[in-house]
């Protein structure tokens, strides 16, 4: 395990300078789900919920979310950003809608936390359209399953999950 690069010498928390890295390709994808009553499920996939398109405003918010991390999280680094997937899946064995993030960037610090952002604020705002009908849904495993460029390579869960 590597050491917390966000700290000072002192333990004072810094932004990290990339100055000196090299610009390569960087990619993440991030996912997660929300759990919810099979009705609120069916208003959302049929477009009968009040607020609206349930699913086309959460894919909104969530590349908002991912353009806007360094705005929420506050030693991330404002990045120019390539490409921003946000996907949305209804799954009735939930039931509730998994949500996967796929975010890219050429540039010297990698996008996870820009995957992770566009899949929580994409969650919660299906949470927020759907909660008049539904207020005990539950956002859940939200995760990173991949990451590549960079120093450190090319890392994913499921081999992360098969070797501890």
């Amino acid at each position: 395990m590597g050491s917390l690069t966000h700290l000072s010498n002192k333990g004072e928390a810094h932004i990290v300078d990339v100055s000196d890295k090299a610009e390569t390709k960087r990619v993440a994808i991030a996912r997660g789900e929300i759990v919810m009553d099979a009705a609120t499920l069916a208003l959302a996939v049929e477009g009968q919920a009040k607020k609206g398109d349930v699913f086309g405003v959460a894919r909104v918010a969530g590349i908002m979310a991912a353009k806007k991390t360094h705005e929420l999280i506050p030693l991330c680094h404002p990045l120019p950003v390539t490409k921003i997937a946000v996907d949305l899946e209804p799954d009735a064995n939930l039931p509730g809608v998994r949500a996967t993030a796929e975010v890219s960037v050429t540039g010297k610090t990698g996008v996870e936390m820009e995957a992770l952002t566009a899949v929580g604020v994409a969650l919660l705002t299906i949470y927020d359209m759907l909660k008049a009908v539904d207020r005990g849904m539950r956002i859940e495993g939200i995760e990173l399953v991949e990451k590549r460029g960079g120093r450190s390579g090319e890392w994913r869960r499921d081999e992360m999950d098969k070797n501890g």
